[in-house]
């Protein structure tokens, strides 16, 4: 009966934002009601609201604010733009897709999705213009980028609300995340363009010129700004994972801490960067608006998922699937993929899974790997009910059909390859 109200309360949420009802509002009111259906308290209910949301923003939300600010330092600054010449630079015309997709997935991992498509969809455009290559065959690899870190990378705000709901180690979930990231951005976004478009031949590629524009900063700084999270979280977690103890372990300790540091980058950042500080300042202030509706999303999903784990549905969800054989990751991903497909958003669809895969974590399905299941789960099948599907769309001036066959079906292969991924790293863990 217990499963019921909870397949009631996901139809009951999938109508609302069906009805362009805000996702965050959706959440919350099919909280309360799924908690109430189940027969808990009011009381209960409201405690289970209070602290889910608390649990859930508490570990996460200055990773989430310090993340924004980096990203739109990064972008005021002409640091991402940096990167894209020198990439492109560095490739040459005849491999201008490989310059595309390393931009993409360095631009990524301080940037959110659609922060990351803005800023790179003009040079996408610039770069098939000059070329006389088509926009999809230069955009895909960028899409894919982009959609990679945004579902196995932390800072993204999915991956780190998961790691903050799994008590997941963040830095492990980088590194485990960057090693399936790689290989998965080449696939979906090199090959699978180039299986689906007609063969083009590198000696057709026109001479092209970009400018790069003046008022840049130089290169080691652009890539030392955009790369300096990643690098002293990852350091971090190194250093502070090895058993013997040793002068200065605290500090990697310290830097393991995602909250850490992305404020010593954000510092940084500041005294790099050639923006007066009041400038620097209104970037970052800018930076945590455009996440705000982002984290209330994530708060509301919270509340959902304390729902499900005080009213038992979680532990329900568990008992019904132990004699199915199945790994709890694989079950993880069905889960979330099943939701995607069904509400549509991938961070909702997430966070909304956390709460009935919670109890699945155990010897054979570590956290960081339920994060990065999850994850591939949330990016399945992306469709009509998805915002990205449409941005893709207009931006690429694509059919429905043509939209189904290129971005769903690229999602789908990044969520696939995903999952076949966390099952191969599970079993070498």
């Amino acid at each position: 009966m217990s499963l019921l109200i909870l397949f009631t309360g996901i139809l009951l949420l999938f109508l609302m934002i069906l009805k362009k009802i805000n996702p965050m509002i959706a959440l919350m009111a099919v909280a309360i009601a799924t908690g109430l259906l189940l027969g808990m308290p009011v009381s209960k209910v409201i405690g289970a609201v209070s602290n889910g949301i608390g649990s859930t923003l508490g570990s996460m939300v200055m990773v989430l604010a310090f993340g924004a600010m980096m990203g739109k330092l990064i972008e005021d600054s002409g640091a991402a733009r940096k990167i894209v010449f020198i990439l492109i630079k560095a490739f040459g015309k005849q491999h201008i897709q490989w310059a595309v997709l390393l931009t993409g997935l360095l631009v990524g991992i301080p940037l959110f999705y659609n922060a990351g498509f803005v800023v790179l969809i003009p040079l996408v455009f610039a770069i098939s213009a000059a070329t006389g290559l088509s926009k999809l065959y230069i955009g895909l690899p960028m899409a894919t980028a982009l959609s990679v870190t945004h579902g196995f990378l932390p800072p993204h705000p999915g991956p780190v609300a998961l790691a903050g709901i799994f008590h997941a180690d963040i830095g492990q979930t980088l590194i485990y995340g960057l090693v399936l990231s790689l290989p998965i951005a080449v696939i979906a976004g090199i090959y699978f363009p180039r299986l689906i478009m007609k063969k083009i031949q590198p000696a057709l590629i026109k001479d092209f010129v970009l400018e790069e524009g003046e008022g840049l900063p130089g290169t080691a700084k652009s890539f030392m700004v955009a790369l300096l999270p990643v690098f002293l979280i990852i350091a971090g977690t190194i250093g502070s994972g090895l058993n013997t103890v040793y002068p200065g372990k605290s500090i990697f300790i310290f830097l393991a801490d995602p909250t850490a540091a992305l404020l010593i980058s954000v510092i940084l950042t500041l005294l790099l960067q050639n923006n007066s500080i009041e400038k620097a300042m209104e970037s970052c202030t800018e930076g945590v608006k455009s996440i705000a509706m982002i984290i209330l999303i994530i708060a509301a999903g919270g509340a959902f998922k304390q729902i499900l784990i005080d009213s038992g549905v979680g532990e329900t969800v568990k008992q019904l699937t132990g004699n199915l054989n199945l790994s709890p990751l694989l079950l993880a991903w069905l889960i979330t993929a099943s939701l995607r497909i069904t509400l549509g958003s991938a961070t909702v669809a997430a966070v909304t899974a956390s709460g009935m895969v919670l109890p699945l974590i155990g010897q054979h399905a570590p956290p960081e790997l339920m994060v990065l299941s999850v994850g591939a789960g949330s990016l399945m099948l992306s469709h009509v009910n998805d915002t990205g599907f449409w941005m893709f769309k207009e931006y690429f001036n694509l059919s429905l059909k043509e939209t189904f066959g290129t971005w769903t079906m690229m999602e789908s292969i990044v969520s696939v390859l995903g999952l076949v991924g966390v099952l191969l790293l599970n079993q070498f863990l």
